[in-house]
């Protein structure tokens, strides 16, 4: 059987990955479809980079529309509609049947859920938001820079602690550090909870070493403009000077309409095969929620979204040349923590333990920065 189509909504870190990797493993008659809303891909592990002024936003952005050469077919346009039923997709250019469906189309940003965040803080997940914070950052002259977790859960578990220490070190630089006070607010009991109470309380200890004061259990009701103010949820006023913050995130409106979503607006998958309800159509990266040990979920980032675009082609690519599929997601993960100075630590462990997530912090140093950088330009060479 010949000319099959194989549909990826959203080229984001999981949507390229699968969409080149079931390019490279398909029949040259079968058709592969990336649907994005975008041309421009933006590699969001180096936005914080742009806040410190070591990259340039054109530097960490690319075409996606180059993966034409590539032989995948590249649709620039929203997603409407997934109807499971007629096995298609609708869109804002053009109706696109197929026979199996990846979707990737991860996890929107939502300011506006925070009142007051859109108008006062400086949203460090996108890139014009990180561009702000840095010039904001260098003609910050002293006071109260606050770090803010909007709403629970959201995707790069560790940017905010990132950005309080990349903070820290850029004021310190410029020599206006000691007139600075850093406060990082998060509903969460400590960082990277999904991680265990170890792996958070070690990235605590970093924070107080920097001078940075943690703020655990904190939610916020809204952002109060006219007096610079955080209003937490439980009445308390804390004033600030400088504002940088994680929006509220939400799973996209064509998935909580799709009949394959759970409460959450998010999709349920087999943790394994990545397979969602309905025959044929998967789920990766930030747009899924994968249950864990403890009542947790799989935390949202790229190092999943990619672990899982390439269990998910290898097992189309199986299916549809009449083998077993045997591919299978060992929710395994890693991560850098960028800590200023040149230097970063890095974590990584098992999430889909059975007790608990068995996760192991490595010593902070120069080579995990390093390290993170031939990262960041592997991805964008071999990928973008």
């Amino acid at each position: 059987m010949t000319d099959r189509t194989v549909v990826v909504l959203g080229a984001g870190t999981g949507g390229i990955v699968a969409a080149r990797r079931l390019r490279r493993s398909l029949s040259a008659t079968d058709r592969v479809v990336l649907v994005d809303r975008s041309a421009t891909f933006r590699f969001a592990p180096s936005f914080l980079w742009v806040m410190t002024g070591v990259r340039r936003a054109e530097q960490i952005a690319t075409d996606r529309r180059r993966l034409r050469k590539s032989g995948i077919e590249v649709i620039e346009a929203e997603v409407l509609e997934i109807d499971v039923a007629h096995r298609k997709v609708k869109t804002s250019a053009a109706d696109v049947s197929f026979d199996r469906l990846v979707i990737a189309l991860g996890a929107e940003l939502d300011p506006e859920a925070l009142p007051g965040f859109a108008d006062t803080a400086h949203n460090i997940y996108s890139l014009a938001g990180a561009a702000s914070a840095g010039a904001a950052l260098s003609r910050f002259e002293g006071g109260r820079l606050a770090v803010i977790v909007s709403r629970l859960p959201y995707k790069c578990p560790a940017a905010p602690y990132e950005a309080a220490f990349l903070a820290e070190a850029l004021l310190r630089d410029r020599g206006v550090g000691d007139r600075a006070t850093i406060d990082v607010y998060t509903p969460e009991p400590y960082p990277m909870p999904t991680a265990g109470p170890l792996l958070g309380g070690a990235l605590g200890a970093m924070l107080a070493e920097r001078g940075i004061t943690l703020h655990a259990q904190r939610s916020l009701d809204r952002i109060d403009a006219a007096t610079n103010e955080l209003v937490l949820t439980d009445g308390e006023r804390v004033g600030y000077d400088l504002l940088l913050g994680v929006p509220a995130h939400r799973a996209p409106e064509v998935l909580r309409t799709s009949g394959l979503a759970a409460e959450t607006g998010f999709l349920p998958v087999d943790r394994a095969s990545l397979a969602t309800s309905a025959e044929g159509v998967f789920g990766i990266g930030d747009a899924t929620a994968i249950a864990i040990a403890g009542g947790k979920f799989l935390p949202k980032a790229g190092v999943f979204a990619e672990a899982e675009a390439d269990v998910v082609a290898a097992n189309i690519a199986s299916e549809l040349a009449g083998r077993s599929p045997t591919a299978s997601f060992d929710g395994k993960g890693a991560c850098f923590v960028e800590l200023g100075d040149g230097r970063a630590a890095f974590a990584s462990g098992d999430f889909y333990d059975p007790e608990a997530p068995k996760i192991n912090l490595r010593r902070p140093g120069r080579r995990w920065h390093l390290a993170k950088v031939a990262f960041e330009k592997y991805w964008l060479k071999r990928w973008a």
